[in-house]
């Protein structure tokens, strides 16, 4: 929100500087973004001053140039300056760019005013054109200006320069007050009092309002009042459309509004002013002279300003006629019953319309205007007619007119101010430091807060109307405190804390237990948002855009829908910290999904794991390597084995599009975990060119098999045994095969299988592999004999033969 300092300067006069208001704001709980300048003229004609032309001679050596002395009013000889211009002449008061000053041209870039020679002849300035000063678009000559004027006016007073600074200021969903330059300077009121200095809100006058007619009434009926607890109107007719003034137009301009015409600015600028929003009709278009608001039947058609129809919906409050729709109250205006060049009569609305309505109906059409913005959170219901008087005197002051017309105020129900008691020990307890009774009364009437009654225990207190957000006692203790100064609280030497207990459930320390082991891999935790772009999962063919579950009101299209898969999150990620040179990645999430599902929603919870980029920091003891899918499978691995799984997992055929090649492990023939190589197509949709790991555990299903007691056995007294046999196989056969095989031939003394090299090439039959496998032997009862070894092995290799048609190496 931008407010302006020269326009917050008609409510309050102070004399702080703009970085003294801003402090003072952001300390209120108004923070200050930002402060910016604003010129109506690019450089403010600083350094452009009102010049008298002494004398007036022929250029010696240039027939069109011509040399003169100005005196510049600056108690200093007068200057030379070589002009070029036809019309200029002893005697005159012209514009002079002083040595300097820098100008603009259309571009708006600078040129600046240089000491120099013109044709053997010094130049000390630059006599100036409009065009020239940014002023207009003639060139004929230069600017001869009122022979009144003193030499040494700043042309910027002369032309009426508006030069301002501008807050921007992040305003939180809860200040409805604040949305307006008087809601500013009543925060700003309370924070200069509190320190010590007195100030006064002044609000503009509408004492001269007044009915100069009753030629051209508007009758007015509310429908339906709960969506409209208050509707004023006035007619104002013999207004003349055309551009607004330029002070209007500055104001506006300032905070970055573009004036449109001297009726739509006034309203503009009230609705900027007291944060009232209005509307004025074309009079002469509204039928039957009636104004009717209610709703209108859903399916009904209604073109909007911006010139694009759209379909009404039965709870869309609608301003309307005896032939039909208008404007969207609150929302947005109709095409045809806005304010033209040929306008001569206007209606002037001013209401308070329900703000759950408004935010319903401007979600609806995807429409957010300064009108909505406001009316969505609460404004002042009181100000209702006082708006209205205010902007009917600016309109007759900007575009003539006569008040033809009584208001109409339309307030069958008064809405009331709230009542809150506050304790004095209630709010030392929660602000944490004895602040004086005195004091908090003094805070309170500054905010325009009544006290009511007074206690020993505390005070009773009527809120007003338009401090939607303060509403219960600890409201009012926190805009105690924020006018208070968080800053002035003293931060006690002893710190004070209770330990609380809170149980834990099964599945977070489960959880705990695998986060806890995941950082020790070297992994980092990533929380993303469950909102995201219903577009993702246009990605997958194995994820359905009719089980999106979409949001109502969304903050944004790429906030629309809760996400079918982490995956995508993830990656936006993963392409985050690419692009911020960060590329040897680990990432780990504990998350949902969330699916729309013929028999209703389904909300499921993953773990899923990421890995890109080098395995490990570079150093010059290790040579860089890649993360591949093997230093994935073995974080897998890991994973599985603390929770017990590792023994009872087994692979099943895979099928998801989201990978290039991957592996799904399952507990009987239920999937617990997918992992494999995401495609670079989707990756490409990140815009990341190196390869990403990506892994998906069902957490859910984990927790039916999940076991993670640790089990304690004595060191083995006796030996192991290693033997190894190379085996030459098919190059189909598995090393799960060979695993399975040895597990199912020898269960009680073989410890372990692992193989540790495979080989395809020279020397080898065409279809053939060579795996070299390990296998541990062990008896923990006794020592192994050769004998029993050699049995064992046999076994093994016979059963290798028959079953996958092995032979030794």
């Amino acid at each position: 929100m931008r407010i302006s300092y020269n326009w917050l300067k008609q409510f309050i006069k102070t004399d702080l500087k703009s970085e003294e208001i801003a402090d003072i704001l952001t300390d209120l709980g108004l923070e200050v973004e930002g402060v910016d300048k604003y010129e109506s003229l690019k450089g403010g004609l600083q350094g452009v001053v009102i010049g008298h032309v002494l004398t007036c001679e022929k250029h010696p050596d240039a027939d069109k140039l011509k040399i003169t002395t100005v005196d510049l009013g600056d108690g200093n000889a007068p200057v030379q300056i070589v002009c070029g211009a036809p019309n200029v002449s002893a005697g005159q008061k012209v514009p002079v760019a002083t040595i300097g000053t820098k100008l603009f041209d259309k571009e708006g870039n600078a040129f600046e005013i240089k000491k120099g020679k013109i044709r053997g002849q010094e130049s000390h300035g630059m006599i100036c054109a409009e065009d020239e000063l940014g002023l207009g678009e003639s060139h004929d000559g230069i600017m001869i200006l009122n022979e009144d004027l003193k030499p040494g006016t700043p042309a910027s007073k002369v032309f009426e320069i508006e030069t301002d600074e501008v807050f921007e200021i992040g305003l939180t969903p809860n200040r409805a007050d604040a949305m307006s330059h008087m809601g500013v300077a009543r925060d700003l009121r309370a924070g200069i009092l509190q320190k010590g200095t007195t100030s006064e809100l002044i609000t503009p006058s509408v004492s001269k309002f007044k009915v100069e007619k009753r030629t051209l009434k508007i009758d007015i009926k509310v429908e339906n009042d709960k969506l409209a607890p208050r509707y004023c109107g006035v007619t104002i007719s013999g207004v003349t459309v055309k551009p607004s003034p330029n002070w209007l137009q500055n104001r506006l301009k300032a905070i970055g509004l573009t004036p449109k015409n001297n009726i739509v600015d006034v309203t503009n600028y009230v609705l900027h002013e007291l944060g009232q929003p209005l509307h004025a009709f074309d009079a002469a278009q509204i039928k039957g002279n009636k104004v009717v608001v209610k709703t209108v039947p859903a399916g009904t058609k209604f073109v909007t300003l911006d010139d694009i129809e759209r379909t009404l919906h039965e709870e869309d409050l609608m301003i309307c006629d005896e032939s039909g729709p208008m404007c969207i109250a609150g929302v947005f205006g109709g095409k045809t019953s806005g304010v033209s060049e040929k306008t001569q009569a206007i209606f002037l609305e001013s209401a308070y319309f329900n703000p759950v309505s408004v935010r319903k109906t401007a979600k609806r059409h995807t429409l957010s205007t300064d009108a909505s913005f406001r009316f969505e959170r609460g404004i002042d219901p009181t100000i209702t007619e006082y708006a209205l008087k205010r902007a009917a005197l600016l309109i007759q002051e900007v575009a003539g007119g006569e008040i033809t017309s009584d208001i109409i105020d339309v307030y069958p129900k008064k809405i009331e101010d709230f009542s809150v008691f506050i304790h004095f020990n209630k709010v030392n307890k929660i602000i944490g430091e004895e602040i004086k009774p005195e004091t908090i009364k003094k805070i309170l009437a500054s905010l325009d807060i009544k006290v009511n009654s007074i206690t020993e225990a505390g005070l009773g207190l009527t809120i007003p109307s338009y401090r939607v957000d303060v509403t219960r006692e600890i409201d009012v203790i926190e805009e105690i405190l924020r006018v208070y100064g968080y800053n002035n609280i003293k931060i006690p030497s002893k710190l004070n804390a209770t330990t609380a207990y809170s149980s834990r459930t099964e599945e977070f320390k489960v959880q705990n237990i695998i986060a806890n082991q995941l950082c020790s891999l070297g992994f980092n935790e990533m929380m993303a948002n469950s909102l995201t772009t219903p577009d993702y999962v246009k990605l997958s063919e194995n994820l359905k855009e009719e089980f999106n579950v979409m949001m109502l009101n969304p903050l944004s299209s790429d906030l629309s829908a809760m996400r079918q898969s982490l995956l995508f999150s993830g990656l936006e990620a993963v392409s985050f910290n690419i692009n911020r040179k960060r590329s040897d990645l680990k990432f780990f999430e504990f998350g949902k999904s969330y699916h729309k599902m013929p028999g209703g929603y389904d909300e499921n919870k993953h773990l899923t794991l990421l890995v890109t980029g080098n395995r490990q920091n570079e150093s010059w003891t290790n040579a860089q390597s890649k993360s591949d899918f093997f230093l994935f499978k073995g974080y897998i691995n890991t994973i599985l084995s603390r929770l017990g799984l590792d023994k009872k997992v087994t692979s099943l055929p895979f099928e998801n599009d989201v990978f290039a090649e991957g592996l799904a492990l399952a507990v009987g023939k239920e999937v617990i975990v997918e992992f494999g190589t995401v495609k670079k197509s989707i990756l490409k949709h990140f815009d990341i060119k190196q390869e990403v790991l990506y892994a998906d555990f069902s957490w859910d299903k984990i927790q039916k098999y999940v076991s993670t007691k640790i089990k304690f056995t004595d060191i083995p007294k006796y030996p192991e045994v290693r033997r190894d046999l190379a085996l030459l196989l098919d190059e189909n056969v598995k090393f799960e095969q060979i695993y399975t095989i040895a597990k199912q031939t020898e269960k009680g003394l073989l410890k372990d299988v692992n193989l540790f090299d495979v080989y395809q090439g020279n020397n080898l039959p065409e279809g053939k592999k060579s795996y070299a496998v390990s296998f541990i032997l062990q008896d923990n009862s006794k020592t192994l004999t050769d004998t029993q070894i050699d049995k064992i092995m046999s076994k093994l290799q016979g059963n290798f033969e028959s079953q996958l048609g092995a032979s030794l190496r």
